[in-house]
């Protein structure tokens, strides 16, 4: 148990600089306390306690903001950083090291009694207001941007962003993607977000262009309305 904890401290304050010590972790951290409060109600729920294992949850919603369902299953070193409105279904499944931001959603979207929500690897980033949703597959170090809406799987190492969700970017070296970290699930000063600022001056260049066509248009008609006077 203490070993658990002493490794929770260190991924928060690796992930986060505005942790300055333990103490203001377990003070100030609901993504802590929910995270605890799960490591016992998933053992309740285990042990066939599920009433019991509900309510506690039930009760840590209230208290953090942060919905777990005491059947899901999180690895170690798991963060939550801020945390209100996040939401993870009872199927779903989390590796070790994940981060996920405030408003994030793992849900089911069909009735089936087997796995219905995400499965999620090792080294995953999911920023804020990202819906995952139904029993898709998110490989090691993939990352999801802000907002997204992720309905297929994503694969290992890569950005998707957008909705619904798309491939921007592949991590290609992984030593150096197992020493960044990507906050909000985003590459901002790693050239894996090229790919989006291309296709954002691509799209400015074609606007641009449009422009001009459209106005030579107009002028060319404007000059044939004057001669014909």
């Amino acid at each position: 148990m203490l070993e658990r904890l002493k490794e929770d401290f260190a991924a928060i304050k690796k992930r986060d600089p505005a942790a300055h010590s333990p103490l203001e972790i377990v003070l100030c951290y609901p993504g802590f306390h929910a995270v605890l409060l799960h490591r016992l109600t998933h053992r309740l729920w285990n042990a066939q306690w599920r009433l019991l294992a509900r309510w506690l949850s039930h009760l840590g919603r209230f208290l953090t903001g942060i919905e777990i369902h005491p059947g899901a299953t999180i690895g170690r070193r798991f963060f939550i950083d801020h945390g209100m409105g996040v939401v993870i279904g009872e199927t779903a499944t989390i590796g070790d090291d994940v981060t996920i931001y405030h408003g994030v959603t793992l849900g089911g979207v069909s009735m089936n009694q087997g796995v219905r929500h995400p499965q999620l690897g090792n080294d995953v980033i999911i920023g804020a207001g990202a819906k995952l949703l139904g029993p898709i597959k998110v490989g090691d170090g993939a990352r999801v941007g802000s907002n997204a809406v992720v309905v297929d799987d994503v694969a290992s190492r890569t950005t998707v962003v957008g909705v619904p969700a798309h491939p921007v970017a592949i991590l290609r070296n992984l030593k150096e993607y197992v020493q960044s970290f990507d906050a909000y699930g985003t590459p901002r000063e790693d050239a894996a977000a090229d790919p989006m600022l291309d296709e954002v001056e691509h799209l400015r260049a074609m606007v641009k262009d449009l422009q001009k066509k459209l106005a030579a248009t107009g002028k060319a008609g404007g000059k044939k309305a004057g001669t014909g006077s």
